[in-house]
């Protein structure tokens, strides 16, 4: 069966679109920043990230601070509100996982 140019054309589109998506989700970033309460808004500093890849591959740099002895060790509450982004982060991309493949499976 014949398939017009118009047809092609669209599922072409919506097959870049997709590859497009496939991309975006493939590594997830997840940044959490501070400001100082009198330092400058608009120059947020990075207190913690994590790069979470599809594959499974995982990257986290943790927020560290100096203890009274001079020993580092971890920022509990920044690393608490990092988490809680991250597994925000994640569930938001599963639930996008679930919509595409569901698209998938109607077909």
């Amino acid at each position: 069966m014949p398939t017009s140019p118009e047809l092609k054309e669209a599922l072409k589109s919506a097959a870049d679109r997709i590859a497009s998506y496939v991309d975006n989700i493939a590594t997830m970033t997840v940044e959490t920043s501070y400001v100082e309460l009198d330092g400058n808004p608009d120059q947020p500093k990075l207190a913690a990230r994590s790069i979470v890849k599809l594959d499974g591959d995982s990257q986290t740099t943790l927020p560290m601070k100096k203890g009274p002895d001079g020993i580092l060790v971890v920022d509990t509450i920044v690393n608490e509100i990092h988490q809680q982004n991250v597994q925000a982060a994640t569930d938001y991309r599963t639930k996008m996982l679930e919509r595409l493949l569901s698209l998938f499976n109607k077909s």
